[in-house]
């Protein structure tokens, strides 16, 4: 059973000037919500969405729950909601035994699936038809 996430949300402003990004973290009841993980995991976030990626976007959301409480296993899971500008969010999740694996994780998929999204837009504009004329 998935526990409720609680208002427990850290919101994080951008310390670059340049970068508008909003960051906020959200816990369930089961994980403790400070601002070193808070400051933690959006170090990994930026570390990991370099350039282009991390200038296109103007907010990330990460839930972290805990699924089974107390009884261990692979129940920590770790949703990233990222906004880009002029677009719909991207949603990815992982889950793992511990929230650093879940974390990891679900930003490897976040880099992967924002590549993909912009990837696709910038080729759009550089088609070539059937006949090999341009588009």
């Amino acid at each position: 059973m998935i526990a409720p996430l609680t208002p427990s949300s850290i919101d994080v402003a951008s310390p670059q000037k340049e970068s508008a990004m909003l960051f906020q973290l959200r816990t369930d009841n089961h994980i403790h919500n400070h601002e070193r993980l808070a400051d933690g995991i959006r170090a990994d976030v930026e570390s990991a969405l370099t350039g282009r990626l991390l200038d296109r976007l103007r907010r990330v959301e990460v839930y972290l729950q805990d699924l089974n409480s107390h009884k261990g296993g692979v129940d920590k899971r770790c949703a990233i909601e990222a906004h880009l500008a002029g677009h719909q969010p991207v949603t990815v999740s992982n889950e793992a035994s511990s929230v650093d694996d879940a974390v990891r994780g679900a930003v490897d998929r976040l880099l992967h699936a924002l590549e993909h999204t912009l990837g696709r837009l910038q080729d759009r504009g550089g088609r070539v038809s059937m006949s090999g004329e341009p588009t």
